[in-house]
């Protein structure tokens, strides 16, 4: 997977390719933790992400946590590979999609 992360002030976005899972989740998870120092709104674009697993959405939901301390989060561009694993699993009810 390969991870872009591009910061406009205080706004990061994080545009993801490839397949988030136990393989890469947790590459992800040490890149963004230090990157969301002073961001008060983060952005996911999936518009390349082809899969995402259990060990991809525990991220999700870690950067979900963080964000409600300091601002908000969106995920953008989801496919429906992808919509279809937040819908199984409940996420739907808690992102904010765009």
């Amino acid at each position: 997977m390969t991870t872009t992360m591009t910061r406009n002030g205080n706004e990061l976005t994080v545009a993801l390719d490839g397949r988030l899972d136990t393989l890469t989740a947790p590459d992800l998870e040490e890149q963004l933790e230090p990157a969301l120092e002073g961001v008060e709104k983060l952005v996911f674009d999936f518009e390349k992400l082809a899969y995402i697993s259990s060990a991809g959405l525990r991220v999700l939901l870690d950067a979900m946590q963080a964000m409600e301390e300091q601002g908000e989060m969106v995920v953008r561009n989801v496919g429906p590979e992808v919509m279809d694993v937040f819908q199984v699993t409940g996420f739907l009810d808690d992102l904010v999609i765009e």
